[in-house]
């Protein structure tokens, strides 16, 4: 794999010229085509698809009107609730309403049930597509009924990837939803594209998990593509099935990129058409000249089965170099695990090691990345006539669809699986954040799933129970099921991929799905089951602020998991003061009650009562910073509490992340750099200030009050340098925060405190 160090020209769809001073000369010549570097950058298939979904006349500046719009149980409850109050009428756009995640419905009482009917009746009133539990997981259902050449889909979970289909996606936190619902855009600087040039073939065995995981280990560090379009081209994409492209191109999140989009060919006009939606199909190619801002080159023919060791998707080896060197890699492992659980419990996987094998406890293939026909026919081949044993390990496999499950039941793969002491189940997402199948303590599970955060399995640290992950195609987890457990790559044995022929039966939808076909009905009564709770009011960006750090994280990445938990947590998103109470919690167990504290004092300033009678420290702080800023009092001050983190919101799109803070009181995040630019997006949607702080040496620690004088009038003057001062014994110690660059927008929501308000004032 070469990473380029340069821009670079792709001429024909085969040739690449590295941008140097006469590289368009050569382009010229290789091309017969006259043409400049401005030019050229049009001519990718991502401008092209941005260009036609851009309403603001100015390529530089988008402003997008997506087409569709996707959501799952976990997110579309309070996506909805802010849209409702924010003066929703009806879906303009076509929305689903997936149901994959809360699916359990035995977790936390009636509450995941309630969420479902309040998507369907939700779905009735506005005119959207609800989608029943166990039929489909979003990102497949999206691929199967939404998904178009050319098209852009909007939804509110990461995954959202669909760029083998010939269709830009993008995943963000529910605000970003809620705005296209309210007719307006999504608005973003033209982000730079990444060609990914493939050539060769992939080597038996070697899965798209291997290709995405690949990617993932030599991109993720260096933020190659972060917030960039990753557009696949090169004459290595006709040698992939069109499952095989979905597979790698649903990893792309793991990268942190933007989106990703894919060339089309005739074997994408076929998945259209066995979907029964070929007239969806639409030739994509870069022109004949195409200039990309990075490209990443590889040779599918040299990837080996991978395996991405725990705590993260970029911990990437090959499964022969692990074996190889498999105490020195499990020691790095503890050693990353001692950062990753701030050395909450003990964590060794050296414990695994049999005679000199690795031994894993779990397999599971399922998901938007595993639960593909291709990969679980492939799996079933090589496990037919073997068995996984009597022993530790389990195997589960979650097909996609219902659909899938149907045509995998009638060409026997289901009936082989099930052989061999498999258990086969329904769409589900569960395993992927921790709802599903969790190991036992110091388990470890192989998964055909997206991520291995820590707690993605299951594991509670304060409870002293951990558990981890590692990710591996749905090939070699099937090798190692067949080995009964003991880590084995796809590529170590022998086995005949029948390569079935996959036929879609979508009767299964006609007869479960409910599709308003975009007609609305205004009578319908919303259900509201007891956990479903509207947004509590949220303050205004105040003239002054005072910020209390309530949690300082020195991990070099905190993840959306860390921030606000997944698993069980999940049944609790419908209600935000009850979800509130898990943020941070396996993390910091003591901030909820820190920013609490924090809180009592804004709320005593908004009741008119003295905030001194809270907090006798507040008082002490106040009479300091009027030392110098007569001018501040409880009438023009707001008091919020702060994070810092190195670089937060790596992960998940979901925007409780950060609404958990604000409905806390927090009033801004502190940063050397955000993980994602979905997070931060998330923080402004909810009112809160993205600051950011050079690398290096603090000058604030945990407890430490921060004064931000005319933080309003920053805001609004677009000011990127803002002065700010740590309030201790005594005295103003001052220092600089940034801002980063927000729009017109974006400041407006911060000033009025968040999203739901910034519509509210314009009824």
């Amino acid at each position: 794999m070469k990473l380029s160090k340069t821009g670079m020209y792709l001429v024909n769809g085969t040739e690449l010229v590295a941008d140097a001073q006469d590289a368009t000369a050569i382009v010229e010549s290789k091309s017969g085509v006259k043409t400049s570097k401005e030019e050229a950058k049009q001519n990718t298939i991502a401008y092209g698809i941005l260009k036609d979904h851009n309403t603001s006349g100015n390529m530089e500046k988008l402003q997008i009107k997506f087409d569709k719009l996707t959501s799952h149980d976990i997110t579309y409850v309070g996506i909805i609730q802010t849209a409702r109050a924010s003066g929703l009428e009806k879906f303009p756009i076509p929305y689903v309403l997936t149901n994959c995640h809360n699916s359990l419905c035995a977790v936390g009482g009636t509450i995941n049930e309630d969420d479902h009917m309040f998507g369907l009746t939700c779905a009735k009133k506005y005119g959207g597509i609800y989608v029943p539990p166990h039929q489909a997981v979003i990102h497949q259902f999206a691929r199967e009924m939404l998904a178009g050449g050319g098209k852009m889909i909007l939804g509110s979970d990461s995954h959202t990837r669909y760029g083998a289909l010939g269709t830009m996606a993008m995943g963000e936190g529910g605000p970003e939803l809620v705005k296209q619902l309210l007719n307006r855009t999504y608005d973003i600087n033209m982000p730079e594209v990444v060609g990914i040039y493939l050539t060769g073939t992939p080597r038996k065995g070697v899965g798209p998990q291997d290709v995405a995981l690949a990617i993932i280990g030599e991109v993720f560090d260096k933020g190659y593509v972060k917030n960039k379009v990753m557009e696949f081209v090169g004459p290595g994409v006709a040698n992939l099935s069109v499952d095989f492209r979905i597979g790698v191109d649903v990893m792309t999140t793991e990268t942190t990129c933007l989106s990703s989009i894919w060339k089309t060919d005739d074997k994408v006009r076929e998945f259209y058409d066995i979907h029964g939606r070929v007239e969806e199909y639409k030739e994509l190619t870069p022109g004949n000249v195409a200039y990309y801002d990075g490209m990443i080159e590889i040779d599918l023919s040299e990837i080996k089965p991978m395996i991405a060791m725990p705590f993260h998707p970029s911990n990437t080896y090959t499964i022969e170099e692990l074996k190889a060197n498999l105490l020195d890699i499990l020691d790095d492992c503890e050693k990353r695990a001692a950062v990753s659980l701030d050395g909450q419990v003990d964590f060794t996987l050296k414990d695994k090691v049999r005679n000199g094998k690795l031994y894993v406890d779990q397999g599971i293939i399922a998901g938007c990345a595993g639960g593909g026909f291709e990969n679980i026919t492939d799996a079933a081949d090589i496990l037919r006539g073997a068995s996984i044993g009597p022993d530790e390990f389990t195997l589960s496999v979650y097909p996609a669809s219902t659909p899938i499950y149907m045509e995998l039941v009638k060409n026997g793969a289901v009936a082989d699986l099930m052989a061999t002491g498999a258990i086969v189940k329904t769409a589900f997402c569960g395993p992927c954040f921790g709802a599903g199948d969790t190991p036992s303590n110091n388990g470890f599970s192989i998964r055909h799933s997206t991520r291995n955060f820590p707690n993605r399995e299951g594991s509670k640290l304060q409870n002293g129970q951990i558990s981890s992950v590692a990710l591996m195609d749905a090939r070699s987890i099937a090798a190692t099921a067949a080995n009964q457990g003991y880590l084995t790559g796809a590529d170590e044995i022998d086995v005949n991929f029948t390569k079935p022929k996959y036929f879609f039966d979508k009767t299964i939808y006609e007869n479960r799905v409910f599709d308003s076909k975009g007609v609305a009905d205004p009578s319908e009564e919303i259900k509201f089951g007891p956990n479903i709770k509207d947004w509590p009011a949220m303050s205004p960006l105040p003239e002054h602020m005072i910020l209390k750090v309530v949690s300082e994280i020195h991990d070099p990445v905190t993840t959306t998991d860390e921030l606000i938990p997944s698993g069980e947590t999940s049944s609790y998103r419908s209600n935000p003061l009850g979800l509130a109470e898990f943020t941070l919690s396996r993390k910091d167990p003591e901030y909820v009650g820190r920013a609490k504290e924090v809180q009592k004092i804004q709320k005593a300033i908004e009741a008119d009562t003295c905030p001194g009678e809270v907090s006798e420290e507040f008082h002490a702080v106040m009479d300091t910073i009027r030392k110098t800023y007569e001018d501040v009092t409880r009438n023009n001050i707001g008091v919020g509490s702060t994070i810092f983190a190195v670089k937060p919101g790596d992960g998940s799109a979901r925007e409780q992340a950060a609404s958990c803070q604000k409905v806390l009181g927090g009033w801004a995040n502190i940063a050397n750099e955000y993980a994602t630019k979905r997070y931060r997006s998330n923080l402004i949607n909810w009112g809160m200030l993205p600051f950011l702080i050079e690398d290096g040496d603090l000058p604030f620690t945990n407890g430490d009050y921060i004064f931000v004088p005319n933080v309003y009038k920053a805001v609004s003057e677009k000011k990127s340098d803002i002065q700010a001062f740590v309030v201790k014994d005594g005295s103003l110690k001052e220092f600089n925060l940034q801002m980063g660059e927000l729009t017109d927008d974006e400041r407006e929501i911060i000033e009025k405190g968040c999203l739901i308000n910034y519509y509210r004032a314009q009824k």
